[in-house]
Formats: structure tokens, C-alpha cells, sequence
């Protein structure tokens, strides 16, 4: 198959995320399977317009500002009749690639804003990109999706797409890269934050959970970059929590390896997520996950057996399973080995392998008039 991707960041951005992980760990095993990809995006300033990652021959215009704006006439000039089939991954404000004229089109929906925009930017911008999800369901309605959680595939529904439409194919792990190591756990309680510093995140809620435990000298290390950091110190700062609270900044693969390791859990507060790659990532490791039980978070943490889910926003719970954790070292490795045994469940070859036979079923479809 000849497949062009389109998404509005690859992997090597600054500013790129989990799904563009998703997006390159799947498409990067298709070209090894002999499939022709290419991929166009924004870029940012100083970044080359062409490049290959992982076999994906990449095409970069403009940046995350104007990209929206120059991909359909980039498309047009230069990659029109070039592919089989495009794929759309919609993860920020859709493109509405039905419109420009490919004969096959297929949508890839980590998740959507929906009014969770409205936590995370002004109300101007806000209701921008709410008003930009609105149409999803009429222009997209005669086409192919693939969806990372039952979560994503029940939000597409609630737009108007017929689930008959969604596949819902879960996102891998790197269960080799990811494993758990005897002796690394942290001899105080530990729990850990990994991920943009973003409102929407719900940083905010982990550290006035983390203020409300009984255990006192329980440690909470935050890693990860974003707009909202300074708040956040600020925060930690007004809770009198000190040194207890560790604002590590962006780490490598290699630090983030040991912070998962050594954590007694992740904690995660998010709204709303497509799936939740961290909360696997912890688990790989052996490290239970303390989550808001949001739509797609849910998916990816099974409560009592790979950590607990709590109601979002409930601070007091989230303390009470933070504080349950650290009383109970041999609960924490219990549920490590539960959450190990559920992560090797989910690999980057299986949600290759079935976009690929996706893939070939959408294009065994009868064009729509």
C-alpha cells in the first residue's frame, strides 16, 4: 500500500506527544512490512522541510500555527494521486481531509477536546476549537475510523458517526524497553507525575492530593515540560510541601526508565484522554497507576488489580489510594505484578499488524459516490 499521513507534528517536534509515538511506532512497522509512507506535517522554526523517520519520508509546512492553513494547497501541488489511501490523524483540530478530493480516506482519533478545551486555553481559543470538532460528524460521516479506546469510539458516536464506521485498535507497548528492576523501588513511598504540564492535565489535582495523605513523608516527583510549571510550583510552594514535591523538568528515556521504576505509583488526573500510553509504560515497570476513572484512562488501568481509579476531581479519594499505597509495600508489588502481566498484553506489532488488515479492508471498500 502507498499511505499518506497526515497529523500535524512528527515525532522529532518539540512539542510532539503521544500521539505522534502512536503514529510512528505503528506506520514505522508498516514500511518495514514493505509499505510505502509518507507523512506531512507542520514544522518550527530551524527544522529541515524534508527528512525520513523511521522509513516515513516526512514533508514539513509551515509551523503549528500555520499548517492548518498550507496543507491542503502543499497536498494538492505535490502529493495528490501520489497514495492509496490517506490517513488523518485527528488529534488536534481536524483538517476535514474528505474535502480534498483523495479518492480514500481513513481517520485515526487518539481522542478530541470536546469542552475540555475550554480548561486549557481562553474562552476565544476555546470555543475555536470546540466550534472546529462540530462538523466531524457530517464531514466525516461516510468515512473509515480507527479508534486507540472505546472511550474515543463512543465520543465519535455522541458526534454523529456510526460506530459500525470505528475500529477500535489499542496502542502497544514497548514491554522490552519497559520492564520492571529488582531493587529500584524507593525506600520512602514514591509517586510520580509523567507528562505535559498543561491545566487540562490535571497536575494540579495530584499535588493537592499528594498535600491531603496521611503519610508524611511520602516524596511526589513530577517530570515533564509545559506553560504551566510555575503555577504548579506555586502551588506546591502555598501547600507548604517543600522539598517533598521535585520538579524534575523534561528527562531522557533513560531517567524516565528509573522514575517509573522506582515509584510505588504513577498518578494521573486528567479529564479525558484517547488511551493513556504513561499509565502502560508504569505498568511495564511493574508500577501501579492512581488515575482519574475518565473516559480512555479507564481503559488503561484496570481498578484492584493494576492500581485504582478514582472519581475525577476527588481529591480525597485520590489521597486515600495514595495513602492505602504507601501503608502497604507488599499491595504495591502485588498489583506491579498484576499491571506487568496486563502491559505485555499490549505490543506495537499487534496494532500494526491489525491497521494493516484496516487498511486493507478500506481499500476493498466501495468508493462512496
Amino acid at each position: 500500500m502507498r499511505i499518506l499521513l497526515v497529523n500535524w507534528q512528527d515525532r522529532e517536534n518539540p512539542l510532539a506527544g503521544g500521539a505522534e509515538i502512536h503514529l510512528h511506532e505503528i506506520f514505522g512497522r508498516l514500511v518495514l512490512k514493505g509499505h510505502q509512507v509518507v507523512l506531512l506535517c507542520g514544522g518550527w522554526s530551524g527544522a529541515p522541510p524534508r527528512t525520513v523517520l523511521d522509513g516515513i519520508a516526512v514533508h514539513r509546512v509551515g509551523t503549528r500555527h500555520s499548517f492548518p492553513f498550507l496543507a491542503r494547497r502543499y497536498y494538492a501541488r505535490h502529493l495528490a494521486g501520489t497514495s492509496d489511501v490517506l490517513v488523518e490523524d485527528v488529534n488536534k483540530i481536524p483538517l476535514y481531509t474528505p474535502r480534498w478530493g483523495a479518492q480514500r480516506v481513513m481517520t485515526l482519533v487518539p481522542h478530541l477536546f470536546g469542552a475540555t478545551a475550554f480548561r486549557e486555553f481562553a474562552a476565544p481559543l476555546a470555543a475555536a476549537v470546540w466550534l472546529a470538532e462540530r462538523p466531524l460528524g457530517r464531514v466525516y460521516r461516510r468515512v473509515p475510523f480507527e479508534a486507540i479506546s472505546e472511550s474515543t469510539k463512543e465520543d465519535l458516536a455522541h458526534r454523529g458517526i456510526d460506530p459500525m464506521q470505528v475500529e477500535v485498535i489499542y496502542p502497544g507497548i514497548d514491554s522490552a524497553a519497559y520492564t520492571p528492576a529488582p531493587g529500584a523501588r524507593a525506600a520512602v513511598p514514591t509517586f510520580s507525575y509523567l507528562g505535559r504540564l498543561k491545566h487540562y492535565k490535571g497536575v494540579h489535582l495530584v499535588i493537592r492530593a499528594f498535600a491531603a495523605m496521611q503519610h508524611r513523608n511520602a516524596v511526589l516527583e513530577i517530570a515533564g515540560a509545559g506553560d504551566y510549571r510555575a503555577r504548579l510550583e506555586r502551588l506546591a510552594a502555598s501547600l507548604d510541601l517543600g522539598s517533598r514535591v521535585r520538579f524534575l523538568g523534561r528527562i531522557s528515556d533513560e531517567e524516565k526508565l528509573a522514575l517509573l521504576r522506582r515509584s510505588w505509583a504513577l498518578a494521573f488526573a486528567s479529564p479525558k484522554e484517547g488511551w493513556g500510553i504513561t499509565n502502560l509504560e508504569a505498568a511495564a515497570c511493574a508500577t501501579p497507576v492512581v488515575a482519574s476513572n475518565s473516559p480512555g484512562i479507564r481503559e488503561s488501568v484496570r481498578h484492584g488489580e493494576t492500581g485504582f481509579l478514582v472519581p475525577h476531581g476527588d481529591i480525597e479519594a485520590m489521597a486515600a489510594a495514595m495513602d492505602r499505597l504507601a501503608a502497604d509495600p507488599m499491595l504495591v508489588e502485588s498489583l506491579g505484578v498484576q499491571a506487568r502481566r496486563f502491559a505485555e498484553s499490549f505490543t506495537w506489532e499487534r496494532a500494526a499488524d491489525q491497521t494493516e488488515q484496516h487498511l486493507t479492508r478500506v481499500l476493498a471498500m466501495e468508493v462512496p459516490v
